[in-house]
C-alpha cells in the first residue's frame, strides 16, 4: 500500500491524516524518478576451471569487485566448463571471470564459449585472468572473451572495463 500526501479529503485517512491510495508502481506519477533509479549490481561469477588448485588471484579479483559495488559469486576450486555456465545461468549473472593459471586456457575457455552460445547466453560476458601468453590472445578472443587481464592489472581498470562492457539487464516489474 503506497501512501500519498494528500490532505484535500477526509475519507481513505490513515491516523496521521494522510490519505491512503492503492498504486500500481507503474502508474505513480512520478515516472522521471523511477527512469532514473539505478539498475541492479553487476552479477559477477569468478570461476576457476579444470584442475587449477591456485585461487589466491580469483579470490583477490573477487573481493574487488565487491568492494566496487559489484555482486560476486566465487565457485570454488576445479569447476567443469558445464558447472560454470550452468551456475552463470541459474545466477543470472551478467559476466563470468574466468582464472586461469594451468595452461589449460586453450581447452577450457572455447567449451566455455561453445556452452554459453549453445544455451544462447550471449549477454554474458566473458573475461579471463591468468598466466595466458600473448600469442594465445587473438584466437581466445575470436571464441568470445571480450579481454585477457594478465598478471598486474590494476584492479581499477577491471572494474572500469566492466562496469563499460556488460549489458544492462533489468528486472520485469
Amino acid at each position: 500500500m503506497d501512501i500519498a500526501m494528500d490532505r484535500t479529503s477526509s475519507r481513505g485517512l490513515d491516523k496521521e491524516g494522510w490519505a491512503i491510495h492503492n498504486h500500481r508502481p507503474d502508474m505513480l506519477p512520478f515516472g522521471s524518478v523511477q527512469q532514473s533509479l539505478p539498475s541492479r549490481p553487476i552479477r559477477v561469477l569468478v570461476a576457476k576451471a579444470g584442475l587449477d588448485g591456485h585461487d589466491r588471484g580469483a579470490k583477490i579479483i573477487a573481493r574487488a569487485l565487491r568492494d566496487a559495488g559489484m555482486e560476486v559469486l566465487y565457485t570454488g576450486l576445479r569447476k567443469t566448463p558445464e558447472s560454470i555456465v550452468q551456475a552463470a545461468m541459474e545466477e543470472d549473472v551478467d559476466c563470468i571471470g574466468l582464472s586461469i593459471l594451468s595452461g589449460a586456457h586453450n581447452a577450457l575457455v572455447p567449451r566455455i564459449a561453445t556452452l554459453l552460445r549453445d544455451r544462447k547466453a550471449l549477454d554474458i560476458l566473458l573475461v579471463l585472468g591468468g598466466t595466458i601468453p600473448a600469442a594465445d590472445i587473438p584466437a581466445l578472443k575470436e571464441q568470445g572473451v571480450a579481454a585477457v587481464f594478465g598478471p598486474g592489472t590494476p584492479l581499477d581498470a577491471i572494474v572500469a572495463f566492466l562496469r563499460e562492457n556488460v549489458k544492462a539487464k533489468t528486472a520485469a516489474l
